[in-house]
């Protein structure tokens, strides 16, 4: 992965001096994403940020600020993208903020009103892979267990520890079951089971399987009894006593296309078996993804086995490195935000809808609330042309705001459709030290080399734009970047005396090696607390129980997210226009690159075919409409088109293309839906939400066709800057009248 770097540090599309758009400074005329750039001085361009800044929030106040510093960011404790940008903007009166993230958003809101606290804890005290080595006789994975996912983490993933502990199943004999539409999703080193459905289909297949331990009186009534509320809710459901559709395992092979005999097979081996019943996080990114959640719970509810070693379910193994493998035993120092006085903030894939729809109410967890009127964007550290859906919709949202400000290393989209771009060191180009959210190893990281052309050091860039302001002394208090560095540093020292664990000085560690610390928890077993003794460990749920019904869901009225796991067909499945696009669409981390970063290097760029991502397809799906390996194929439904490189593979479902995602999104303007050159999946999701319970990402939703591209493509341009022209003598500077 090495092999990334020097092109992505160093390459074309590298942003080397602060660049305004053309038309921003002709008076805010143009369009976002096609206009040229102007190339300017530090001076000038702190000196326009400075000016909107108060432009803002004098006329509009600070709930016009949005703060959309959202993304993996950048490595290192103190250079950490979003915290620098927000404990600026919270100094000069805050900023309206977006709550959860892309990953696992439907299990942050839903999971505290299925089983009590907070999701990020949950998967933090996930059981721990070896034990399920000792202790577990099946493993049955919703959506796979990619070894991908595996090889990075918020922070960074200092050692790779899954294959050992994978291995160490396989030498104790542990049988997994992969239900994916992608065979590859679960290593071949473990012999897996693949059991292929229809995308989208999980909750129904784990409704058949509750289904079947009923109906065969295999569910574990004791604990269903003493653990939870509301079993006999979601039984009645399951039985077909609520809508008079009974959830079993023939209903569910209709929907899924599994064999109906295997499911109630595999129903009998869940309740024979100690088994742990996974699902994989990109499950709930998809329409009623609250739901999988629920019927996971509620389906390892029925086998009576959670808390116990090496049974129950986890949600989000394979989310990255560490989730089951180690924890962080401390808090590592850090740069604190500030407050915010802005309690305004959007469900985070809500972006476009809130700038296209400023006033407009929504319902979100239980509550009504409306969209802010946003004025000014300020993105650092993230690519929401990577992760957000629906692009041609996301590239209209972007044409609203008066002013788009992005700090970025490259020219990727994001910068591509901001007003003003601050270049900005990348992690080799600073001093920092790294330590992972959920690691346990501490990296010194002392700067490499110094940051090309006229690239800087975000504090300073804050720094400076803080003296503007008036409010220097508020960001920095005093302090220079060592100085902050160094009291992080201190802090995390002194956490680790605390555990009797002690760190070398700064100096010391910053010319030294890695630094190890003890597991905290190697033989973790996720709620064996709650198991041993309920009522001395009580969930944080009004009953105190895992919830398999909930009054305060059902309170919500949401029609189809009902107050138990419930199956509703995925929107694209019934739209009138569906037999046009017969593939479900799927996407996921590639191998190549962490999501969209480093996309223009060495090892992501050898692996795309004629210059763009590769979409897997099956043999028989290929054979349909021509397409050989190595081809350029269009994928198209009514919301977007883009191109990409076939390969053909018998590891992919029939029905189902895979496409990974982070290829940086490459418009082309003269074609129909501005089709994207490079094959990147969200300019063909939709930008609904799961649903108004938790309003998260839906990507997985979508339904496609696919022919063979027969026209000469144009040549792919997301790696190579924007066009620049000379400054404008009649500049205007935009002022908002």
């Amino acid at each position: 992965m090495n092999r990334n770097i020097p092109e992505g540090l160093n390459g074309r599309a590298r942003i080397l001096r602060p660049a305004i758009r053309e038309g921003w400074l002709k008076g805010n005329r143009g369009e976002r994403g096609r206009d040229p750039f102007v190339e300017v001085s530090w001076d000038e361009a702190l000196g326009h940020v400075a000016r909107e800044l108060d432009r803002v929030r004098t006329k509009h106040g600070n709930e016009a600020i949005f703060g959309g510093s959202y993304g993996w960011a950048s490595a290192g404790r103190f250079h950490h993208a979003q915290s620098q940008l927000k404990r600026f903007l919270n100094t000069i009166g805050g900023f309206v903020r977006s709550k959860g993230n892309y990953s696992y958003n439907a299990a942050l809101v839903a999971m505290p009103h299925y089983v009590g606290g907070s999701f990020r804890q949950h998967v933090v005290e996930a059981t721990r892979w070896p034990v399920i080595a000792e202790n577990s006789d099946l493993v049955v994975l919703f959506g796979g267990l990619p070894m991908r996912n595996m090889q990075i983490c918020d922070g960074g993933a200092s050692k790779h520890r899954m294959a050992d502990n994978l291995k160490l199943c396989v030498e104790r004999g542990v049988r997994f079951v992969n239900i994916s539409p992608l065979r590859s999703d679960v290593d071949a080193s473990l012999k897996a089971e693949w059991l292929a459905p229809r995308p989208g289909s999980d909750t129904a297949i784990m409704l058949a399987l509750a289904h079947t331990l009923v109906e065969e009186g295999l569910h574990d009534t004791a604990f269903l009894a003493r653990y939870t509320v509301g079993a006999d809710r979601f039984i009645e459901y399951l039985l077909g006593k609520v809508d008079g559709v009974v959830k079993s395992a023939d209903w569910a092979a209709n929907i899924s296309g599994v064999d109906a005999e295997r499911l109630r097979t595999l129903a009998r081996e869940l309740a024979a078996n100690r088994t742990m019943v996974a699902c994989a996080a990109g499950l709930q990114r998809a329409d009623w993804g609250e739901q999988v959640l629920w019927a996971c719970v509620s389906l390892a509810a029925l086998l009576g086995q959670i808390g116990l070693p090496g049974g129950g379910y986890t949600v989000g193994y394979a989310v990255n490195a560490h989730i089951g493998n180690i924890t962080r035993p401390i808090r590592w120092g850090h740069l604190p935000q500030g407050e915010n006085p802005v309690s305004t903030f959007i469900p985070v894939a809500m972006i476009s809808e809130m700038l296209l729809n400023p006033g407009k109410n929504y319902r979100y967890n239980g509550q009504t609330l409306s969209f802010p009127d946003i004025r000014l964007v300020w993105w650092a550290g993230g690519n929401p042309f990577h992760h957000h859906q629906d692009l041609n919709r996301l590239r209209d949202a972007f044409q609203r705001p008066e002013t788009v400000i992005v700090n970025e290393i490259n020219w990727t989209a994001t910068a591509r459709h901001a007003d003003i771009v601050l270049p900005v060191a990348a992690p080799q180009e600073r001093t920092d030290f790294g330590g992972g959210q959920t690691d346990n190893i501490l990296v010194p990281m002392p700067k490499a080399v110094d940051p090309p052309g006229e690239a800087r050091v975000e504090y300073e860039i804050y720094r400076d734009l803080a003296r503007r302001l008036e409010t220097e002394e508020a960001f920095t208090e005093g302090r220079d970047a060592e100085a902050w560095l160094r009291r992080m540093w201190s802090e995390t020292q002194e956490a680790a005396r605390g555990i009797g664990s002690p760190i070398p000085d700064w100096d010391a560690f910053l010319v030294g090696d890695i630094v190890e610390l003890s597991d905290p928890a190697p033989d973790q077993v996720f709620l064996s607390d709650f198991r041993q003794d309920p009522e001395a460990n009580p969930r944080q749920t009004p009953s105190g129980k895992i919830e398999l019904f909930s009054k305060v869901v059902a309170g919500f009225e949401l029609g189809e997210c009902a107050g138990h796991a419930s199956w509703a067909e995925p929107h694209d499945w019934v739209q009138e226009d569906a037999d046009h696009y017969p593939l479900a669409l799927v996407s996921g981390q590639p191998g190549t690159r962490l999501h969209s970063q480093y996309d223009n290097g060495a090892v992501s760029v050898d692996a795309k075919i004629a210059g763009r991502e590769p979409v897997l397809i099956s043999e028989a799906d290929a054979a349909r409409r021509g397409i050989a390996t190595g081809d350029v194929v269009e994928l198209y439904n009514a919301r977007g088109r883009c191109l990409a490189g076939a390969q053909v593979t018998s590891d992919i479902a029939e029905g189902v293309a895979f496409l990974w995602t982070g290829a940086w999104y490459d418009p082309d303007f003269e074609a129909q839906h501005n089709r994207d050159r490079h094959g990147n999946p969200n300019t063909l999701t939709h930008d609904r939400r799961t649903s108004e319970f938790s309003q998260s990402p839906a990507a997985h939703s979508a339904r496609i066709e696919i022919r063979k591209f027969l026209e000469e493509p144009s040549p792919v341009r997301a790696h190579m800057p924007p066009e620049f022209v000379p400054q404008p003598q009649d500049e205007e500077h935009f002022n908002g009248q």
